[in-house]
């Protein structure tokens, strides 16, 4: 006898519900989803096959054919393994891996790592698998130091893959100075005259840091500071205490582990570390500032905080240089030397969408003897190449790479005009290379295991200045270090110079009369300039700063001469920035020095001499220097992918309730799953909430290993929505009719089964084209229950039933697209570069429709603004576009239109004195064109027109205009709400306002916003509104 309501849904609106999440991620969403709509590529643009060795401690995988490189590589690795177990005091349960790519370039596309790898990194270590990752540096220095920094993560990361069950440490606990100073101190040491540069430099500026701002500021270099720490304190309690200190902070956070290890709190400790650089780097800090020698040309004023690679025109009026001026990408200038004006820019990053980047941490630039050209180093297409750029057009109009030379730097233009000499790195050695530009030959100059760096011309052509590479086999000092050297063009011969044996001499410059080299040392810890007359054999130390004259790193070239003039430029460290500083000969102290004294004093971290155990310094200083491993201990096997699982969720749980009608179960598991190079991944996500019928998975399996990047995903999800319903009832209880009230509740539940085919092909890091083929099947389930309660509110019972359900669709989509992204994100939406996407895609199936996109967006950023402009175009066309079988385009949603979100739905708009129909804003094809000024509110010092360390916004004035059309609609540019009531005319819409974007804590913008719609009452008829995604 109950009497029952059927909320069985149609299969019509069941249908649409389908086309509308097939759709919305492109027609309503899409444009927002940056992350997959826009962003930048890995590209792989080859194949690496490896090879594989094992040693004691490590699985090595490589494809070097420089066996004598590759003897050095695995005997230092067993050393640094030995040295690190000595202050771990761990080991590693099997062969840990390390991968090594012959120069960086290569590096850059490692499929190990998802993100792109800039110019700067060096090496990486990743937790998955405690892979370390690096390429074979451009000196064996550099590498030495790379790979025992990088195993110190190794051991770092063992600590927690291995954890005791009893002893619950985080890495989140530890500050990241805490993991890279401690890289830093175990693989150098407490002798490091580069490290002590910043410290002396944040001692002379007053900006010192405490431990908590070096833990909560971002403007503190984690390496260099994280070093002293550690230098102060293995040196003042004994190396043996950081480990426990270390596991202590895992385990506790800082504060405590200071209180228990060290029995000092952070305050006390922080004063005693600032304190003790104060007493020891007094001796070395004058009481006035340095007295520059000639006049500073490019700093923070005029340029930005790092400029480097200074490079002086032959006939010195001019000096290129690399900056980040404009904040976002580190691009190359032009300025005068006479007043430092910034003339032009002669190349971005920005412009080029074939370029990956320029080449500006270690390596410069070079003028043609003309002046009218300039060559600098490019990445592109997985090699280096030279660029040569037009100087009076800021244009590359030349693009050369090298044959045989994959990866090169310091390029240098010979004096007659028609040679480039560069450092190039071979199958892993650095040798110096000539270039013939009018034939393309190639001609090897030098030829040993020892880097060969930073090439200059004498003016004459008969010579080429060079640092070379040196080992040191005393049992104290550095391993390494660089001496100068000259190459005779005519004998081929080099003859080395002796000055300052175990130092970094580097740089090196011929003067205008060939007379004399100039060059960079830190012989006496410091990092002056320094005068070698190659006639008289006499040193003199031309500059005495109290912080040094430098690029980024020691290897960074950071001096440059004229040579018609004489004229000088160099870089000059000082108040964490790098300036310019151009000057004559006659501007500098001419101070004699002995060419054969070394101290490194200066260049130590404190305190000077060890109060404690001493492990990590007495251990580098006595390394061995040859090979520690025979050819019994050393094992070459075959490769083998090793696909395994790498991650399973920490939060895979299972829960269970059950009740009268209904039982639900919950939990979800992750996992990732990968091969030892990254060249294939398959992720796998599972999930149930709900009953049996709501379980949900996703698998995706995604190939790295060619240039065209492809995958497939098999998904089955389940949507779950429901009605609900209360009525008047009556039933049969004991043979008697009962009033009751009847309460039904519906659940229905569409499932969707697909599977997808991907593929990309990235042609740079910003140029891709992307193709999907997909197939989506749909189908339903209707459950009822059923409820009766007595009029008093008592639950007498119930029941559950299966309704029938609509009949299933099926969907398949094919869609190819180009995709453009070289765009910079400042705070809350992109301020310079472009973006642009255009993509066209077919729907068969239960759904016939083609849909077009075109979306083109540029950033131009000005000081203290940037200016935005977008043009969008969505274009659906076929049978079920013009039916209605699939909504609308909707021109009014906030991130397309702000301002028309309050529409007259009656049609009588007493504002306008006219009619605004709705339906004006929607239809089968949308144009939307926005132009925005984006001024940066409150933020970052160098950025925002109002510091904030924690809150970001932008404020932006706007102009959104488009318009909404359908097939049948009649076009007009020309406003007039008279004609066409119905909506049977479109005109477009505009509206103007501002905006106040915030970014909270990275995790979501947020965009108020207060518009005037110009066809919808104007500046009468304002609108207050709120968007929740980034700008576009």
């Amino acid at each position: 006898m109950a009497t029952l309501k059927s909320h069985i849904r149609s299969g019509g609106q069941s249908r649409a519900l389908s086309v509308i999440l097939i759709l919305s991620g492109y027609l309503f969403f899409g444009i927002n989803a940056d992350a997959q709509y826009f962003g930048r590529n890995k590209p792989g643009y080859r194949s690496f096959k490896f090879d594989v060795i094992q040693t004691p401690y490590f699985e090595i995988y490589h494809y070097l054919k420089n066996d004598s490189l590759l003897n050095t590589l695995t005997s230092w690795s067993e050393q640094w393994y030995l040295n690190h177990q000595k202050i771990f005091r761990d080991t590693f349960k099997t062969r840990n891996p390390v991968i090594f790519y012959n120069n960086h370039p290569d590096f850059q596309q490692t499929n190990t790592i998802n993100s792109l790898i800039g110019t700067g990194t060096g090496g990486v270590t990743e937790s998955l698998k405690n892979r370390v990752i690096m390429p074979v540096a451009p000196s064996l220095s550099q590498t030495d130091h790379t790979l025992g920094h990088e195993l110190v993560h190794a051991f770092q990361y063992n600590m927690f893959i291995k954890e005791d069950t009893t002893v619950r440490m985080s890495i989140n606990n530890i500050p990241l100075w805490m993991v890279e100073g401690m890289a830093e101190y175990f693989s150098i040491g407490s002798v490091d005259p580069n490290t002590a540069m910043w410290i002396r430099d944040a001692l002379l500026n007053n900006r010192f840091p405490t431990l908590k701002k070096l833990s909560d500021q971002s403007e503190y270099f984690p390496y260099r500071y994280g070093q002293s720490f550690w230098a102060m304190v293995g040196k003042t309690w004994g190396d043996n205490v950081i480990i426990p200190l270390f596991q202590k902070t895992a385990q506790y956070g800082i504060e405590m582990a200071l209180d228990t290890i060290l029995k000092v709190n952070q305050d006390v400790l922080s004063g005693m570390w600032k304190s003790a650089n104060e007493v020891y780097f007094r001796q070395y800090l004058k009481d006035s500032a340095d007295n520059i020698a000639g006049k500073v040309i490019v700093s923070d004023k005029n340029g930005g905080r790092i400029n480097i690679s200074p490079s002086l025109s032959p006939d010195g009026k001019y000096v290129a240089f690399f900056s980040e001026r404009d904040l976002f990408t580190l691009d190359l200038f032009l300025a005068g030397t006479e007043n430092g004006k910034i003339i032009r820019r002669l190349a971005s990053v920005a412009r080029n969408n074939s370029i990956d980047d320029f080449d500006y941490v270690e390596s410069t630039g070079s003028w043609s003897p003309d002046g009218e050209k300039y060559v600098i180093v490019i990445f592109e297409k997985g090699v280096n190449k030279l660029a040569i750029i037009d100087v009076s057009r800021g244009k590359i109009i030349r693009e050369i790479a090298i044959p045989g030379v994959p990866s090169f730097s310091n390029p240098a233009w010979s004096p007659d005009g028609n040679k480039i000499v560069v450092s190039g790195l071979v199958n892993g050695t650095s040798d110096l290379y000539l270039y013939y530009l009018d034939t393309g030959d190639v001609l090897k100059l030098t030829s040993d295991l020892m880097a060969n760096l930073h090439p200059s011309w004498s003016s004459d052509g008969n010579y080429i200045v060079f640092s070379q590479e040196k080992l040191n086999t005393g049992s104290y000092g550095r391993k390494y270090s660089f001496d100068l050297a000259l190459y005779d063009l005519k004998t081929g011969k080099i003859k080395e110079i002796d000055v300052f044996k175990g130092a970094f001499n580097m740089d090196p410059c011929f003067s205008s009369d060939n007379k004399s080299v100039f060059f960079l040392s830190d012989a006496d810890g410091m990092r002056n300039l320094y005068e070698y007359d190659l006639t008289t054999d006499r040193v003199l130390r031309l500059t005495d700063y109290m912080t040094g004259i430098s690029g980024i790193t020691p290897y960074s070239p950071a001096l440059s001469t004229a040579t018609e003039n004489g004229l000088i430029t160099y870089n000059y460290y000082f108040n964490n920035g790098y300036r310019i500083v151009a000057a004559n000969r006659n501007d500098f102290k001419n101070t004699e020095v002995n060419r054969n004294f070394v101290n490194f004093d200066a260049g130590t971290l404190p305190p000077f001499k060890n109060i404690s155990v001493n492990i990590i310094d007495s251990t580098l200083y006595t390394r061995q220097t040859g090979p520690v491993l025979t050819s019994e201990r050393i094992t070459r096997v075959p490769y083998k992918s090793k696909f395994k699982l790498d991650y399973i969720s920490n939060s895979a749980d299972i829960g269970l309730s059950t009740g009268v009608h209904r039982n639900n179960m919950g939990g979800s598991v992750n996992m990732l799953f990968s091969d030892m190079v990254g060249n294939n991944q398959l992720y796998s996500s599972l999930a149930l909430n709900g009953e049996i019928y709501d379980f949900g998975g996703q698998v995706a399996y995604l190939n790295q290993k060619g240039k065209v990047k492809w995958g497939a995903s098999l998904s089955h999800i389940p949507y779950l929505y429901g009605d609900m319903s209360v009525s008047d009832d009556t039933i049969m209880l004991d043979d008697e009719p009962v009033p009751v009230i009847n309460l039904g509740i519906d659940y229905m539940r569409m499932f969707e089964d697909n599977i997808s085919f991907f593929a990309s092909y990235p042609l740079s890091q910003t140029r891709r084209f992307e193709a999907n083929l997909s197939s989506s099947w749909y189908y339903y389930r209707i459950d009822r229950y059923t409820y009766y309660y007595l009029l008093d509110g008592y639950n007498i019972g119930g029941k559950r039933e299966k309704l029938d359900a609509p009949a299933g669709d099926d969907y398949q989509q094919v869609s190819v697209a180009f995709v453009s992204d070289n765009s910079y994100f400042g705070m809350t939406a992109p301020m310079q570069g472009s973006r642009s996407r255009l993509q066209a895609e077919k729907y068969f199936g239960s759904l016939d429709v083609i849909t077009t996109l075109i979306d083109f967006r540029q950033y131009f950023k000005l000081r203290p603004v940037s200016l935005a402009f977008r043009f969008y175009n969505y274009s659906m066309y076929g049978k079920d576009a013009k039916n209605g079988k699939i909504p609308p385009l909707y021109l009014g949603y906030p991130w397309l239109i702000r301002g028309y979100e309050n529409i007259s739905y009656s049609g009588n708009d007493f504002l306008t004195g006219g009619t605004f129909n709705v339906s004006r804003l929607s239809g089968t094809r949308i144009m939307v064109a926005n132009a925005e000024v984006r001024l940066p509110f409150t933020g970052p010092e160098r950025l925002a027109l109002i510091k904030s360390k924690w809150l970001f916004t932008d404020f932006n004035l706007f102009v959104d205009a488009g318009m909404a059309w359908n097939n049948e609609s009649k076009m007009t540019f020309v406003q007039d709400l008279s004609k066409g009531v119905d909506g049977s005319y479109r005109f477009p819409v505009v509206s103007t306002g501002a905006s106040l974007r915030i970014n909270l804590f990275g995790y979501l913008v947020l965009e108020p916003y207060y518009a005037f719609p110009l066809q919808n009452g104007g500046f009468r008829n304002g609108q207050f509104g709120l968007n929740f995604v980034p700008g576009w």
